[in-house]
């Protein structure tokens, strides 16, 4: 009842979207650099990082096994440095022909938690067989998560697409950096409605860099991110 006298901290112990493994994708640039922001993550709070390099066919071609053992070599870092905090491998899938076609196939694709599987997609439009997509990888017991939909065009002026994918089932993970209007007022007012109507499934930080980092960091002390304490966030569960 009273959450408005909470402290304005961070609520959150496990981050499932960020970049954190370097020279994979559009992440961190070295080892130092992803180390420097997970000692940061921990002083905020986080115990726990799953890191979700992009997965783009044509562009960024990384594979799950790719992605785990340089996870493997992160917490090996980690560990000898004394940071109470663990990585875990995930990916963020661009939802594309490639990865529509993939879905249908028996390639292993990178979950994490309960059979959670990241996916994105292009910002303007939406893919013509999103929704395709989304079946198929219900129809294989994943659960597939939405990274950021505040940050597309296609979902800010569209409020009944928003509603219907998730009826289907498709979990929304807003960024935290969206709650202060860091990507743009409408990305911000998109991610206001999905807490107002309780359509917010995940809350991530999508760090890429210290820049982000730093954007995380003051989100945590907004109102509108002490607000989502009231969600039934999937975060604890993982």
């Amino acid at each position: 009842m009273f959450d408005w006298i909470k402290p304005k901290t961070n609520f959150l112990e496990t981050d499932l979207h960020s970049h954190l493994i370097p020279n994979i994708d559009d992440g961190v640039k070295s080892w130092e650099e992803s180390l420097d922001i997970l000692e940061k993550l921990s002083e905020m709070g986080f115990k726990k990082i799953i890191t979700t390099p992009h997965i783009i066919h044509d562009y960024y071609p990384n594979q799950p096994s790719e992605i785990r053992q340089q996870v493997d070599e992160l917490n090996r870092r980690l560990l000898e440095k004394g940071l109470p905090i663990a990585v875990e491998a995930g990916a963020e899938y661009f939802v594309d022909e490639y990865f529509a076609n993939q879905v249908k196939t028996q390639q292993e694709l990178l979950t994490f938690g309960d059979d959670y599987i990241l996916i994105e997609t292009p910002f303007l439009n939406k893919p013509i067989f999103l929704e395709e997509v989304i079946f198929n990888l219900q129809s294989k017991g994943l659960k597939p998560i939405l990274a950021h939909p505040e940050r597309y065009s296609y979902l800010q002026t569209n409020i009944e697409l928003v509603q219907n994918l998730t009826t289907i089932g498709l979990l929304m993970q807003v960024n935290i950096s969206s709650l202060m209007g860091y990507y743009s007022k409408e990305a911000q007012k998109l991610a206001k409605y999905l807490i107002e109507t309780k359509n917010v499934h995940f809350l991530a930080s999508d760090i890429h860099n210290h820049k982000h980092l730093t954007q995380v960091q003051k989100a945590i002390k907004s109102k509108l991110f002490q607000r989502c304490r009231q969600l039934n966030l999937l975060n604890f569960s993982l």
